[in-house]
């Protein structure tokens, strides 16, 4: 003989009402979640790097890239970049670069992340490191630098760090291994500070050397070159004139 199931009895129904209303209220009765942000802490030594890393030293640095690079979005919170402590920025920069130095990363995030935010003094201190690892590799780094003479000029608005960074440019990189544009910037610094007789000095001096072969931009630096003689003319002849 067979038995059709019982339908649930009323006890089982009302104490599956209570489970839930008792649920909601201690949902009610529970703060809100509260997002936090965990602040960022400061690297390991290279050292205690290198022993985590078990070989992998570049695998490692790409890795503490990109939990960089996220930092500023945790769950419930968005940071805004100004608001990061830079010195650690800067400092979780060098070690990256020191574990991954062939690697472009963390120069081109200082540069064009990093530094290009409404915060002279984070800009500069961004822009400070990217100049210290451009001296250990000048060759390969030089990009990075010639972005900083970029924002020195535009966006700080400081013409003689622009000069110091595009001077550092011309003396460090190997001839040839930048474009000459890279070597120009130095004249176009010069020429902004109104130091026009340098500037002339310096663009003829890379027309004299032959290095600069492309037509368009053997052009643009003659034209500039005969803007800035014909600036100084005027001056020279009033120079004269003030002598008879």
């Amino acid at each position: 003989m067979t038995h059709s199931p019982r339908p649930a009895g009323a006890a089982v129904w009302l104490a599956l009402a209570l489970a839930l209303l008792l649920q909601a209220a201690v949902h009610r009765a529970l703060p809100p979640p509260q997002a936090s942000v965990v602040p960022l802490g400061a690297p390991p030594a290279l050292a205690t790097a290198r022993l985590m890393a078990l070989g992998e030293d570049a695998a490692l640095g790409r890795a503490m890239m990109l939990g960089l690079q996220t930092y500023d979005v945790q769950p419930g919170v968005s940071l805004p970049l100004r608001s990061l402590d830079y010195a650690t920025v800067v400092a979780w920069l060098q070690l990256v670069v020191a574990l991954d130095p062939l690697s472009q990363y963390a120069l081109l995030s200082a540069a064009r992340l990093y530094a290009e935010i409404p915060d002279a003094g984070r800009s500069r201190l961004m822009l400070d490191f990217v100049h210290q690892a451009f001296l250990q590799d000048p060759d390969r780094r030089w990009p990075w630098l010639a972005h900083a003479v970029v924002l020195a000029r535009h966006r700080l608005q400081d013409q003689q760090l622009a000069l110091f960074y595009a001077h550092e440019l011309r003396v460090h990189v190997t001839p040839g291994a930048a474009p000459p544009w890279a070597r120009q910037m130095e004249a176009l610094a010069l020429a902004d500070l109104g130091r026009n007789e340098a500037a002339r000095v310096l663009l003829g001096g890379l027309l004299a050397s032959g290095s600069i072969t492309e037509p368009n931009e053997r052009n643009f630096l003659i034209e500039r070159l005969k803007a800035l003689e014909s600036s100084a003319e005027p001056a020279s002849a009033q120079t004269s004139e003030s002598r008879h």
